[in-house]
């Protein structure tokens, strides 16, 4: 899709507060999806307003490092949830733990800085001749293609959950005993949330081919407002006939909110990571700082290969090599500067986001204005009460209507940088054969504490057969 905003074109005043919402609404639900993982697998409780906070000012830092010519939003990253895990898990308090979110977030960035020496040392051109379009090109294709799950789950999945307690017998050391557990199930018809997020990507592709100037650049917003007053209308339908199936939509942010009519009703300020870790350094000692630096250094090096891969797939969308202009070494710092600061305030280490690289694409707009905008806001927002509640109000189902356009076009981006590649020649049949089908299949590889997830493990496996391919023939 051709360009209607390139990177230095700066649109309307009125226009950037749109496209920067239409921005912040299609990393919303991933960013603030990490630190909810999170507080569920260790019972911490970290603030998602505080993590959407630390995605603005990460991504702040990191286009300051580029210069502004990396038009891309940097949120919490799924890569260091086991990492973020590991902190708590080994932590000797609550405080420490948060303490943990900070310093894992710093070794992590630190990795990043190394590297960015080294491409500032090296270049680039090693890393065209490493990763040719036949292995960029269906890594980039199984970014969205591994993310096809996630989307298809959340389009039959409410908003509206219920907790029910279960109980089961385990032994410890011998000695049976009762165990809680709080499962947490979605309500609603599974047909209802078809029906509100079939609404929501109809809508969204339709404005998205068909609209006329300004409804052709929002094609996000007007998908999920779509969505949301659907399932409004069928909340109301369910309220007035007594039928709980098609309540796929839960007010209950709201009511948390408005209890009372105060200042904290409308503005809040979130509970930052460096408040909750306050006073624990005193708690610090070397095995806890070993744990931290065992769970988030390796997995440091594994979402390098997922940072080559979205830069890759943005230079094609924006027709300009990222990697050599501003430079992988200035998207290196920013992405590790912008994961140190982040995590000061939300505890998330922060990657580029394929959901904002799909957002240019389907849009047109690689504006950089847009992203500053929508990293400011993103700040602004996470000080808003009323509009947090709006955020965590929008039904599961929604985003999943909205996120199966996000996915496929980052996938189809992928598959097109195969059109120049000759794939009647073995080598290149083979090679991009191998990334498809590990992707695809969710590899996953553990070694010890660290797993390598499967967009590095087919990128890696796609490294190792092109070059052993490529050897000339005796």
């Amino acid at each position: 899709m051709k360009l209607i905003y390139g990177i230095k074109d700066k649109p309307k005043f009125s226009q950037r507060i749109v496209f920067a919402l239409q921005q912040v609404l299609a990393i919303m639900a991933a960013t603030l999806a990490v630190p909810a993982v999170v507080n569920g697998a260790t019972g911490s409780q970290m603030d998602p307003a505080a993590a959407l906070c630390g995605a603005g000012v990460g991504t702040i830092i990191y286009l300051l490092f580029t210069r502004s010519k990396s038009p891309v939003f940097l949120g919490s990253s799924f890569a260091f949830i086991g990492s973020m895990c590991a902190a708590f898990g080994g932590a000797a308090s609550m405080a420490l733990g948060y303490l943990g979110l900070i310093l894992g977030a710093v070794l992590a960035g630190l990795v990043y800085v190394v590297l960015a020496i080294f491409a500032k040392t090296l270049g680039t051109d090693w890393l065209n001749k490493l990763m040719p379009p036949v292995v960029i090109g269906p890594t980039v294709a199984i970014i969205g293609l591994s993310l096809a799950p996630n989307a298809i789950a959340d389009l039959l999945k409410s908003g509206v959950t219920e907790q029910t307690m279960e109980y089961a017998i385990e032994l410890k050391n011998g000695i049976p005993s009762i165990v809680e557990n709080v499962v947490t199930t979605a309500k609603g018809s599974v047909y209802v949330c078809l029906a509100c997020g079939l609404i929501t990507l109809l809508t969204t592709v339709l404005f998205a081919t068909y609209g006329k100037k300004m409804a052709r650049l929002i094609p996000f917003i007007l998908g999920i407002l779509a969505g949301y007053v659907c399932a409004c209308i069928f909340y109301l339908i369910g309220n007035a006939s007594g039928n709980e199936a098609l309540k796929v939509i839960s007010f209950e942010p709201f009511v948390q909110c408005f209890q009372e009519v105060k200042l904290a009703s409308f503005f809040s300020v979130p509970r930052f990571t460096f408040l909750q870790a306050k006073g624990a350094f005193s708690e610090l000692n070397a095995v806890y700082f070993i744990t931290l630096l065992t769970a988030y250094v390796p997995v440091a090096f594994v979402v390098f290969a997922e940072h080559l891969a979205d830069h890759k797939n943005l230079s094609s969308i924006v027709e300009k090599d990222l990697l050599k202009e501003p430079g992988l070494h200035r998207t290196l710092l920013g992405d590790g500067v912008g994961s140190m600061a982040g995590a000061v305030f939300g505890g998330c280490p922060n990657t580029t986001y394929g959901e904002s690289i799909g957002c240019v694409a389907i849009t047109g707009n690689a504006s950089i204005v847009t992203i500053w905008y929508a990293a400011v806001l993103c700040i602004l927002i996470s000080f808003l009460s009323p509009f947090i509640a709006f955020l965590e109000s929008i039904p599961a189902c929604v985003m999943g209507g909205v996120c199966i356009a996000l996915y496929g076009f980052i996938a189809v981006s992928g598959l097109k940088m195969l059109q120049n590649v000759d794939l009647n020649e073995n080598r290149n049949l083979f090679t991009a054969s191998v990334i498809l089908i590990t992707g695809v299949g969710g590899l996953i590889v553990k070694i010890g504490a660290v797993e390598i997830r499967t967009v590095a493990c087919a990128l890696i496996l796609g490294i190792v057969v092109n070059k052993i391919l490529s050897r000339k023939k005796a």
